[in-house]
């Protein structure tokens, strides 16, 4: 197949005649032999370059995966597309199934793993067998966002990728300044074809509302969602407050709403994301990295009821919405005062000085279920020395100090949100209309925005006929 130009193997496979822009030039890198750091927004159809690629050629593609249910998601969906030699091992995969598994692993086309479970030494051991023909590395920037103090493991995918022998590699985010590509980069060893598109989405009306405190949020949440059309997600970044807003905007609202989040059992997670998918829930409350697992085309608005760490992870979350095209809304809500948050969360896992000089010293006396014990624990097992720790977290200090206050810019600004928006992503925003914002000092006009004239994307999509639909799937 590798011989196949593109475009007949998009046709064939996927029954497209045209690729979306990002997809080919990401492609042709990669036939051409060179890793690939491909910067797509989000609905982009970033998962098309790696299934494609690994339909043309002979061999196992791995994807590293930060979310479980997203892996299972995506394991789900390209068995019902038609690949049906997918798998995904993790955690909450059963003795008997991951058995199963690593028994026909070499017959596997595509195999998800988390960063955490492919750096096991047993697993890692039975990977190296594979003959892989592309590792992809799924959510790039969670290498800058979590690799330090929350998933270290991320930092050994370069290490990792030595071992298994430099296979080719692509690397897939929706938002990457030049800093985050520059680290991606160096920490997964790579000169990648770097492929980027445009971040901004001019189908997504930007909005601050500014409020006095945390009952004038709530108050203003209630209004803005009595009011907003369509399917929606609300952002919070704390688990318990995802579950109680959920809760009480049912009862006040008469919004079908539920919470999404890693507190939920695997069952119930699967039925909310169905729920929400074939319309039988009008609003999601998600916990930031649960929204990830959200992968549906018509949400009309997003909010933020907490204000994000950063503008990557707030571009992130706000790219769930109008993916269809249509209109749609994101909506910040901010109170003086709402940075605390995201600094303390980010100094939770973070030791100070005397904590890492105390860890060094007497490590066994410390317990290592302790979140900030297992990430010095970590770092010692794999050599680096307390000094080198030290530097890192406080460089790592720095780094969020200076996303955080952008974020804060962002949601202070007085003239126009998308260009201090994508500044910070180096592009130059279009001249400012009032279709393309509202900052804190302008108030949301919902009746402008015009969800409600939006076609669900469901109705407008050609039906297949059954020959086709047969043939997708055989």
């Amino acid at each position: 197949m590798g011989n196949e130009p593109l475009t007949a193997s998009l046709e064939r496979v996927f029954g497209y005649e045209t690729f979306r822009p990002g997809q080919q030039a990401a492609l042709e890198a990669l036939e051409a032999g060179n890793d690939s750091l491909a910067i797509l927004p989000t609905g982009a159809g970033k998962t098309l370059i790696y299934q494609l690629y690994g339909y043309r050629h002979a061999g196992c593609t791995v994807i590293v995966s930060p979310l479980l249910s997203l892996m299972a998601d995506q394991v789900d969906r390209m068995r019902l597309g038609g690949f049906r030699r997918s798998a995904a091992i993790t955690s909450q995969t059963s003795y008997t199934d991951r058995q199963t598994i690593l028994d026909q692993l070499a017959d596997l086309q595509f195999l998800f793993l988390s960063p955490e479970m492919l750096a096991q030494p047993k697993m890692l051991t039975r990977i190296k067998q594979l003959t892989i023909s592309l590792f992809v590395v799924d959510e790039a920037h969670c290498i800058v966002q979590w690799g330090p103090d929350f998933r270290p493991e991320y930092l050994l995918l370069g290490a990792i990728k030595e071992q298994l022998g430099n296979p080719l590699t692509l690397m897939l985010t929706a938002t990457a300044g030049q800093a985050t590509r520059q680290e991606i980069a160096k920490q997964l060893r790579s000169q990648p074809t770097i492929v980027t598109e445009s971040v901004n989405r001019a189908n997504i009306f930007l909005d601050v509302d500014r409020v006095n405190d945390e009952a004038d949020k709530k108050e203003r949440l209630q209004q803005l969602v009595s009011r907003l059309q369509g399917p929606g997600v609300i952002y919070f970044s704390s688990k318990q407050l995802a579950t109680d807003t959920a809760e009480w905007l049912q009862a006040t609202t008469g919004v079908r709403a539920a919470a999404y989040h890693a507190g939920l059992s695997g069952e119930d997670r699967f039925k909310i994301q169905q729920q929400f998918m074939s319309g039988e829930l009008d609003l999601i409350c998600a916990t930031s990295a649960f929204g990830m697992g959200i992968d549906k085309n018509d949400i009309r608005y997003v909010i933020h009821y907490h204000l994000p760490g950063d503008l990557e992870s707030y571009a992130q979350e706000i790219g769930r919405a109008g993916r269809d095209g249509q209109p749609s809304v994101a909506i910040l809500l901010y109170a003086p005062g709402d940075e605390q948050l995201p600094l303390a969360l980010g100094q939770a896992n973070r030791p100070d000085e005397a904590e890492i000089a105390q860890y060094y010293a007497q490590p066994t006396k410390f317990d290592d279920s302790e979140p900030t014990v297992h990430l010095l624990a970590f770092y010692r097992q794999h050599g680096i020395s307390q000094a080198a720790v030290q530097r890192l977290f406080v460089k790592r200090e720095q780094e969020r100090n200076r996303a955080l206050a952008g974020m804060v810019a962002y949601a202070r600004e007085d003239h126009c949100l998308r260009q201090r928006w994508l500044a910070a992503f180096d592009e130059q925003a279009p001249a400012h209309t009032e279709d393309c914002c509202a900052p804190q000092a302008t108030p949301l006009d919902i009746g402008r925005l015009d969800l409600g004239r939006v076609v669900n994307s469901a109705d407008k999509a050609t039906p297949m006929d059954w020959q086709t639909q047969l043939a997708r799937l055989f």
